[in-house]
């Protein structure tokens, strides 16, 4: 991405583990990117390298919130310092102002409030009720000039990645038996704010000189998930432009980006499929040709087959004969499942592309930047 090596949307290596995070949330990132559209097995080194991308991300978000919290003469690092970092990106405010409101809801849910009280209070606009609410409404009033950012308060606009996020799943529980499902619904019900004191060590918040309060530490959970959501997203997008297509008389050109982040073992196994095919015509779901057996040499000549030598050979060399196939099937179950996992080179990918203004995820770019650096979350 644009800018210099400690960007925010730069791919250091080693997972952070040098720069002070203790632990780490691959096994939860893990169950993340299966529930937001991956593989059932996502890979590891996928939900390292997306691991390292989220704490760049916060750990910067921090840094640029503690400096707008030091200009408001403010001991802590507030919900407000994180909304005016986010006010350029209309629809990710309106997402996290929704978020908010639904926190607020969920504590009233809580706390046991009848539906006609709840109606009340919502109409009432309560701070005791509406707490997170209240916060960004005043904020949002004390920065506003012409009203475009307290519309989003009132905007009922359907939001289009959540819905294409929710179809996602749904045709991924499709094809699910009732063992899977239960694994993708817990997996679906994973967030950083259920982990709120491992999530607080792992952006070492200790050390911080300004901390997050409470609704700050809620906000930055909320964001780092979207991250991850947002990651899955572009690094699906550019899975699918990737996957060549029957017919594609380019689908043999590789780009160069391509050859930079894969593996020489991805490469050898990538030559290794599109030698298959023997012509751009046909069908891409072409099967090799059925390998036929060595003809028998001048050292075979006049033995005697196995299966005849005595009782019981024929029936071990048939156990044999399927023991072989059941590896080679499960090996290739293996390496099927791995090839319809989200690869580190396709993050890389979806990440140099997210840079440019110009290009096909320039949709989706963000609208904040500060110093050549741009963030996934806002």
């Amino acid at each position: 991405m644009s800018g210099t090596g400690s960007s925010p949307m730069s791919t250091p290596s080693g997972s952070g583990r040098g720069t002070g995070k203790s632990t780490n949330f691959t096994p939860e990132l893990q169950s993340m990117m299966f529930s937001l559209g991956d593989a059932r097995r996502p890979l590891q080194e996928s939900a390292v390298l997306v691991e390292d991308i989220v704490h760049t991300q916060l750990i910067n978000l921090l840094q640029q919130a503690s400096e707008v919290s030091q200009m408001r003469g403010a001991r802590v690092i507030s919900a407000e310092d994180l909304i005016f970092l986010m006010r350029k990106d209309k629809k990710k405010l309106r997402r996290l102002l929704k978020y908010m409101f639904f926190r607020d809801y969920k504590s009233k849910v809580v706390k046991g409030i009848e539906e006609d009280d709840l109606l009340e209070d919502r109409l009432s606009s309560s701070s005791s009720t509406n707490k997170r609410q209240k916060i960004a409404q005043d904020f949002l009033i004390s920065i506003d000039q012409t009203g475009e950012l307290l519309g989003l308060l009132e905007d009922d606009e359907i939001d289009d990645v959540k819905l294409e996020r929710m179809e996602r799943a749904e045709r991924q529980a499709r094809m699910m038996d009732s063992a899977q499902y239960a694994e993708f619904c817990e997996s679906r019900q994973l967030s950083f704010s259920k982990k709120a004191s491992k999530f607080r060590d792992w952006l070492d918040c200790s050390s911080m000189e300004i901390k997050p309060n409470a609704v700050a530490m809620e906000i930055l959970a909320y964001l780092a998930y979207e991250t991850v959501a947002q990651l899955v997203d572009l690094a699906l997008l550019v899975k699918q432009d990737m996957t060549p297509k029957a017919g594609d008389p380019f689908s043999h050109a590789i780009s160069a980006t391509f050859i930079q982040y894969h593996s020489s073992a991805e490469m050898h196994v990538l030559g290794q499929a599109t030698s298959l095919k023997t012509s751009p015509d046909s069908p891409e779901s072409t099967p090799p040709p059925t390998p036929t057996p060595p003809t028998a040499g001048p050292q075979h000549l006049g033995k005697t087959p196995s299966g005849s030598m005595g009782n019981g050979s024929i029936g071990q060399d048939s156990s044999k004969v399927k023991q072989r196939k059941r590896k080679k099937s499960s090996a290739a179950c293996g390496a099927e499942a791995q090839s319809d996992a989200i690869q580190p080179s396709h993050i890389r990918e979806a990440i140099r592309r997210y840079g440019h203004k110009i290009g096909p995820l320039s949709p989706y770019t963000s609208a904040y930047r500060r110093n050549g650096m741009t963030f996934l979350a806002c």
